[in-house]
């Protein structure tokens, strides 16, 4: 269960981006999206998302147990964090964001993406 991409459909629009940091961080700074749009062209002349497939590696990476399970969607447990960024570096698809702060952060699947884009390219199953 989790967040899927359609490149078939997707424009660039970045609107996703957007509403996930307005959601997510309250700024108005897609940079800080917790999804990274990207086009890659002249071929195959397409855009892509690289969203978290909540595959765990984070989570395992952890030393301090600071990534949980709830539901299907692993959370940084922020008490927890020790800032150590090991769950940044374990991420397959370079999707864990590293805040002002030094805090890590992660999709949650809040799923605003998705309700945002006029295009259908984001699902949730």
């Amino acid at each position: 269960m989790g967040l899927e991409f359609n490149n078939d459909t997707c424009s660039g629009c970045r609107a996703c981006e957007l509403v996930c940091s307005l959601q997510n961080l309250k700024k108005v700074n897609p940079s800080k999206a917790l999804l990274n749009v990207y086009g890659k062209f002249p071929v195959p002349g397409k855009y892509f998302v690289d969203v978290c497939n909540q595959c765990g590696e984070c989570a395992k990476a952890c030393p301090n147990d600071a990534i949980v399970l709830k539901g299907q969607t692993w959370r940084i447990d922020r008490k927890k964090c020790d800032n150590c960024l090991a769950c940044v570096d374990a991420c397959p698809l370079h999707v864990i964001k590293v805040d002002d702060d030094g805090t890590p952060y992660k999709c949650i699947n809040c799923k605003q993406c998705v309700d945002v884009c006029p295009r259908d390219a984001l699902t949730f199953t």
